[in-house]
């Protein structure tokens, strides 16, 4: 059994307020939880406007599969919304 962490740092250039951020990051951590059945937070920069911090944690038979599966949830991210740009994510793996 293979646990992976990825951490997924976005850049949220539009936003002005607290309400905006969650309005951004709700809608993104449901779609992640929903299709591809991982667990989600917001890990740091709470009180960030521009910034957001989210991890994302897989459980799989392989180390292998565990990181692939995260690197479409990457992928999914990057590409979600032109508001909510992904600067940086990177995977961490626990066997």
């Amino acid at each position: 059994m293979a646990i992976a962490k990825l951490t997924l740092e976005l850049y949220l250039p539009l936003n002005d307020s607290l309400k905006g951020k969650r309005g951004i990051l709700k809608p993104l951590i449901a779609r992640i939880r929903h299709d591809y059945n991982v667990s989600v937070c917001e890990a740091d920069a709470q009180d960030v406007l521009s910034r957001a911090v989210l991890e994302i944690v897989c459980v799989n038979s392989s180390s292998g599969l565990a990181q692939r599966e995260l690197e479409k949830v990457a992928h999914r991210a990057e590409n979600w919304r032109l508001d909510a740009q992904l600067y940086d994510y990177y995977i961490e793996l626990v066997d």
